[in-house]
């Protein structure tokens, strides 16, 4: 039986020793099945005059480090308040957040082109929101439509994304009516988010001003909306509804009410709402004013965690697996004022919290095992940060 040459004989011993570095790597690669994954991080802003904000601004991401590396101003563009990414990761869309579009009571939608080696955005047109304020986005999980809520015009519409990333002409638009108990925040309906269920076949709409959630059919070929039957479920009288978050699994929802601070627990299925239970955002000895704005569930389905404004704070809830029930954790100060919004990175290690009145994001990261939050040293300065996106890049 012959013996096969060393590898010293082959190749010189520089060569050989680069050869045994690289298996060895490739071999812990293999061993761990971890990678380092790159991605895009923007960020949505109000472009106040004290804010000092442009637009829109790009940060590269690894989940490796955590670290955050500017790229600067990826688009110039009026109060670009809350942004949806495309499925094909090629295509951002944000509301312009502002009253009068073009000389009509309407905001606007803007639509870009992602550069993935600069993070730059390319403008691709512009179109109007159908109503005031619009706040909100998303698209659907086919990438063919995009749909927005409008806050002042109490109203939602969707709109068809063409072949190249522009948006077309209104595809649904349905205007809400009525109002809520409190005269002066529910004067009249203030939409303030609409989600796709994991099935594309529902939208999910919060009212602030009407104190509902609401149910449409989604129609992903004509990008229709038709009110569901039952259409609502309604939370308590001057709760405000504001965002809205499923379970990884669709089993259970949970909606967060900004002028009630609280966390409402709802089971679902096929586009049907059962209310399990309503729990408070806030300590019991915590009085002063305190507006709620953000939820968001961990990718493992464990726990929740909620926003307060006025507190600053990060409710931190677990969640029953079998009952999908909520029990307080803690409460994180944000370490600063006014936390609008909060993203975590796709793998669920790190929470990342804009603190619009502070002008700063702050990092924290997620104990896997308890959903508990540590603060680390990372903080971003941003201009009235309201948004933050992920966008994987290969």
């Amino acid at each position: 039986m012959k013996t096969l040459p060393s590898l010293s004989r082959i190749f010189p011993r520089n060569v050989t020793l680069l050869l045994f570095a690289l298996l060895l790597a490739a071999f812990g690669s293999a061993a761990s099945g971890k990678r380092a994954d790159k991605y895009l991080v923007y960020v949505g802003t109000y472009t106040e005059p004290q804010s000092h904000s442009k637009g829109i601004y790009a940060y590269r991401y690894d989940t490796s480090s955590g670290k955050l590396n500017s790229l600067g101003l990826a688009a110039e563009t009026v109060n670009p308040s809350f942004l949806a990414v495309h499925p094909n990761r090629r295509f951002l869309y944000a509301v312009n957040e502002v009253a009068d579009y073009l000389g009509k009571s309407s905001g606007a939608i803007s639509a870009f082109s992602i550069d993935a080696a600069t993070g730059k955005l390319k403008l691709l047109n512009q179109v109007s929101s159908l109503g005031a304020d619009p706040c909100y986005i998303s698209v659907d999980k086919t990438g063919r439509f995009v749909l927005v809520a409008n806050y002042t015009g109490g109203s939602v519409a969707a709109f068809p994304v063409l072949a190249d990333g522009r948006l077309g002409e209104a595809s649904a638009f349905v205007q809400h009516a009525g109002h809520g108990t409190n005269r002066e925040r529910q004067e009249g309906p203030h939409a303030h988010s609409i989600d796709l269920s994991p099935d594309n076949r529902f939208a999910f709409v919060d009212d602030l001003g009407l104190d509902e959630l609401l149910v449409y059919r989604f129609d992903a070929e004509k990008g229709t909306l038709t009110p569901n039957d039952p259409p609502f479920v309604r939370l308590d009288a001057g709760a405000g509804p504001r965002h809205f978050a499923l379970r990884p699994d669709g089993k259970f929802a949970y909606v967060i009410s900004e002028m009630q601070s609280s966390v409402t627990a709802f089971s679902y299925d096929t586009g049907a709402f059962r209310r399990l239970q309503t729990l408070s955002t806030l300590p019991k000895d915590f009085t002063a004013h305190n507006d709620d704005a953000e939820i968001e569930v961990h990718p493992s389905g464990k726990f929740l965690y909620a926003s307060n404004r006025g507190h600053d704070s990060i409710a931190v809830f677990t969640i029953d697996q079998a009952k999908g029930t909520l029990t307080l954790v803690e409460h994180v100060p944000t370490g600063g004022k006014e936390p609008r919004h909060f993203e975590m990175d796709p793998a669920g290690k790190r929470l990342l919290v804009e603190n619009q009145k502070s002008d700063d994001i702050v990092v924290f990261r997620i104990d896997e095992k308890t959903g508990r939050l540590t603060k680390t040293e990372d903080k971003l300065d941003v201009g009235a940060p309201v948004c933050v996106k992920f966008v994987r890049i290969d």
